[in-house]
């Protein structure tokens, strides 16, 4: 569990009453009938980490009527989880979009409370758009600000506890993701995923896939099936890997976010850039080795196990020149 002691905010009244039972009371609103909006919009390793975070909104509001706003990729994977009650697209409007920015605020503008976890500038623009309702994110004039100077410095689990300590949710534990660990194909184990993609416009957070390759035959050595995994961008890389590595299977844009979920939690490791699916794999429990290199810091967005030790994080300036050794010292 990632937890953090805070002073409990000044916007937050200790006196048993749940402030969006406020906010509904005020909009005129049945108690029953309280709507709440999670905003999460991406990427994969963000919707991850923010798991524990839906879990405890969905305790805390276990009567009132939940809908997540996110992108497309996440829908399924959402509307799959215990999470929600509904889904809903954001279209991200342009600001010259004039009906799509109007259906944007009807959404906005029916809810009771807004737990904003994207707090992003643009998520941050919706308050003033749904016309300033009950708010929980950094949004100026927010009702229940994340105002913790140090946020930016914070590992986003910690940093999303503390805000939704700020909104009188005082528990963020580990999620039950056994809704997840049981989808996806199950190819014959046991297995190794191998995840040698990032963001295209990121390539160094990119360990050669040559090296993967050779990486691939130390795994069958030592008695695992190396599984390729990725989007189809990710297939010229899965190519690379099977032409060092026969034995490696190619699954690269095969599975949806689902299926991923249930194939990392059957796998026996887990070795990848730092993206999204090693976020999923260290979340299902899996044994993760995550490389990363000065672009992106661990201490801000290490993908979260759950288990001690179950995620080891190797870093170096320049993912180019690390050796395969190195990699493989960490395989046990």
């Amino acid at each position: 569990m990632w937890a953090r002691s805070r002073r409990p905010s000044p916007n937050i009244v200790r006196d048993g009453t749940d402030p969006v039972e406020r906010a509904a009371s005020r909009a005129g609103r049945s108690l029953a009938a309280r709507r709440i909006l999670v905003i999460k919009l991406g990427a994969l390793g963000d919707v991850v980490l923010a798991f524990a975070p839906f879990a405890a909104i969905r305790a805390h509001h276990p009567d009132d009527h939940i809908t997540l706003l996110t992108t497309m990729p996440f829908v399924g994977l959402a509307s799959a989880s215990p999470w929600f009650d509904a889904v809903t697209v954001d279209t991200r409007p342009p600001v010259w979009d004039l009906p799509g920015l109007l259906r944007l605020r009807a959404i906005l503008a029916e809810q009771d409370f807004v737990y904003d976890l994207q707090t992003s500038g643009r998520s941050s623009r919706y308050f003033r758009l749904a016309g300033r309702p009950a708010w929980s994110g950094i949004a100026r004039g927010a009702s229940h600000p994340d105002a913790d100077p140090e946020r930016d410095r914070l590992h986003t689990r910690i940093r999303q506890a503390g805000q939704l300590a700020q909104a009188g949710i005082d528990r963020v534990p580990d999620p039950d993701l056994s809704w997840l660990a049981a989808a996806g194909p199950v190819p014959e184990p046991p297995t190794a995923l191998l995840v040698p993609g990032a963001a295209p416009h990121r390539p160094a957070k990119r360990w050669p896939a040559e090296r993967f390759g050779e990486l691939a035959n130390r795994l069958v050595g030592r008695g695992l099936r190396p599984v390729v995994v990725g989007t189809t961008a990710d297939a010229p890389l899965a190519a690379v890997i099977r032409a060092r590595c026969p034995d490696a299977l190619d699954l690269t844009g095969r599975t949806s976010l689902l299926e991923l979920g249930g194939l990392a939690a059957r796998a026996s490791l887990a070795v990848g850039n730092d993206t999204g699916p090693m976020h999923l794999a260290a979340a299902m429990g899996c044994r993760s080795i995550v490389l990363f290199s000065h672009d992106s810091d661990p201490a801000l967005t290490a993908p979260v196990g759950r288990t001690p030790e179950q995620v080891a994080v190797l870093r170096v300036p320049d993912l180019s020149v690390l050796p395969v050794d190195r990699v493989a010292a960490l395989l046990g």
